[in-house]
């Protein structure tokens, strides 16, 4: 089965649909996805417009590559720890 990516843009234009009383069996049948996933996209991205939800983005891969960074950071402080104590 293959899996469509659809974009912010697309999920909101779907969302909107929906405020504007088109059934959410519909929707889900229309863009050929569950309705669960219409359900899961309108909690994450109900009452929001493309560059808010663009912003969303760039936020939670920014804050992905800071919590690595973090535990990088947090492996060699323990790595140093561990050499400065001498139990090697």
């Amino acid at each position: 089965m293959k899996r469509n990516r659809h974009t912010e843009e697309q999920i909101i234009s779907i969302l909107k649909a929906n405020e504007r009383g088109v059934s959410i069996a519909e929707l889900a049948r229309q863009n050929g996805v569950t309705e669960q996933t219409i359900y899961r996209w309108k909690a994450k991205y109900s009452g929001m417009e493309v560059s808010e939800a663009n912003r969303l983005r760039e936020l939670e891969t920014e804050n992905a590559r800071l919590k690595k960074l973090l535990a990088e950071n947090a492996l060699d402080n323990a790595a140093l720890k561990e050499i400065v104590s001498g139990k090697w």
